[in-house]
């Protein structure tokens, strides 16, 4: 029998924080030329493991002894005890981690939950995920290789990588974009039918026959794209532009973890350096229903509703409670303009007609605002279309619409944000909302309430303990 010393990180949630926490493995040469030449031969490899390696292994100990020619200790010279990892305490509540988890438990997808106040991230879930105690044990090549083929990319956390046409889940923005800058009145009203030409070129609504005479606030209801068409092009690519950036879309939040994309705004100045091509009035059309060159991670889409719940201040967010924190940033925008861009939010669950009334909730008298986004990936043919769009379910699963919900809740009292994407899933009335429902309805039936402990019987904050030195 012979006795192996040694260490093994070991992650008791799991596959619940694995994108996030990360995982360890065995040390290289690169990490000895950052960090030195480090005992522990575990190194945090991606998350916070990695952006915290030095805050969690701490400062090892030394001892030196003088021995005899038979290499038997003779006494001790000097012992330093070294210093233990500092612990780091996240900002998730594990209960809500493991419901929303398990909740997206067969999608490809991804799910954010913060504090529209402070920024707080209070859930962030990226599925399929992997166990990182099979890296901190060493995985095989066989494991590894087939995680890196899979269509559904456990490896990558889509919560922060993950870049999605936000669909019309950006139409908020358009209006204000529109409002703020004078394009439209109060009155404003477009006519749907169903398409809308334009040039050479024919758009159409989601809803084939039509959605009739529609003001702001109904238009955001129904979702209409034929009038957020007419409002994009009344406000002008630049002033989207502008709005969008305002909102963080197009960089990264500021989020305390490496890794995170910042998408695109795309604009005249973008195109030319991109395409060296000029902006075309139809990229605009497209533009105004979240579509086109229009790309966000779920992490900003989730900013973004914290912004539009909390009055109009930005903020960044925070998985860790390390050092200090950015206070939220006015945006300077006109409060009646916000109220209007909510009453369509309301609308949208809460009102019969709105697209995710489906996914209403009532508890405690708090009610969820939101909206809804389903996003093509393919191009639909005038042929397809003249012999009718063929459904979701009919199509390889990569040629699917992706699914997208953003929320917030209490309605009056707003206090949580969330973004739901799931990849290729269809309608985002039918499958992103329903889930955003129980999440936000577990949040407000068992909100956080911040403990030491990290016991799976009771409601805790998670922490990451950087352990005793060695």
């Amino acid at each position: 029998v012979y006795p192996r010393v040694g260490d093994q990180r070991i992650y008791h949630y799991g596959p619940q924080v694995a994108h996030l926490v990360g995982y360890v493995g065995g040390k290289t040469r690169a990490d000895i030329q950052q960090y030195g030449n480090i005992v522990d031969d575990k190194v945090g490899r991606s998350g916070i493991e990695k952006q915290f390696e030095l805050e969690l292994r701490g400062k090892a100990g030394v001892q030196k002894l003088e021995v005899n020619a038979y290499g038997r200790t003779v006494r001790k010279l000097e012992l330093d005890d070294g210093q233990p990892g500092q612990d780091i305490r996240l900002t998730l509540d594990a209960r809500l981690q493991a419901f929303a988890t398990n909740r997206l438990k067969g999608y490809s997808a991804s799910l954010i939950v913060l504090d529209v106040h402070n920024g707080d991230v209070v859930a962030m879930v990226s599925t399929p995920a992997y166990d990182p105690n099979k890296f901190s044990r060493g995985i095989d090549v066989r494991n590894w290789n087939t995680m890196l083929a899979h269509e559904h990319k456990p490896l990558m956390n889509k919560a922060l990588r993950g870049l999605y046409a936000p669909g019309s889940t950006f139409k908020m923005l358009v209006l204000l974009a529109a409002l703020e800058n004078n394009a439209i009145g109060k009155n404003f009203k477009v006519t749907c039918r169903g398409r809308f030409e334009f040039g050479q070129s024919v758009y159409h609504c989601w809803r084939r026959r039509g959605h009739g005479r529609l003001g702001m606030v109904q238009a955001v209801k129904h979702s209409c794209d034929i009038y957020f068409y007419e409002l994009a092009l009344r406000t002008g690519i630049d002033n989207i532009e502008r709005m969008a950036k305002k909102f963080g879309m197009g960089s990264v939040t500021g989020l305390d973890l490496s890794g995170e994309k910042s998408g695109t705004v795309p604009g005249r100045d973008w195109k030319r350096a991109n395409f060296e091509a000029s902006w075309r009035s139809g990229e605009t059309v497209i533009t105004g229903i979240g579509q086109g060159y229009l790309l966000a991670t779920p992490l900003q889409l989730a900013c973004m509703m914290a912004a539009l719940a909390n009055g109009g201040r930005r903020i960044t967010p925070r998985v860790t409670r390390l050092g200090t924190h950015p206070p939220p940033e006015d945006l300077g925008l006109d409060a009646r303009h916000l109220a209007i861009v909510n009453r369509g939010l309301y609308g949208v669950v809460n009102r019969a007609g709105g697209s995710a009334y489906a996914s209403s909730l009532l508890i405690g008298g708090a009610r969820m605002s939101g909206k809804t986004g389903t996003v093509q990936v393919r191009r639909i043919s005038r042929a397809e279309r003249e012999a009718g769009v063929i459904p979701n379910y009919k199509l390889d699963w990569h040629l699917r619409d992706h699914s997208l919900f953003v929320g917030y809740a209490p309605h009056k009292e707003p206090r949580y944000a969330i973004s739901v994407v799931v990849e290729h899933g269809g309608s985002g009335a039918r499958v992103a909302a329903p889930i955003a429902r129980d999440v936000m309805a577990e949040l407000l039936t068992n909100p956080p309430a911040p403990m030491v402990e990290t016991n799976d019987d009771e409601r805790a904050e998670l922490s990451i303990d950087g352990g005793d030195a060695g």
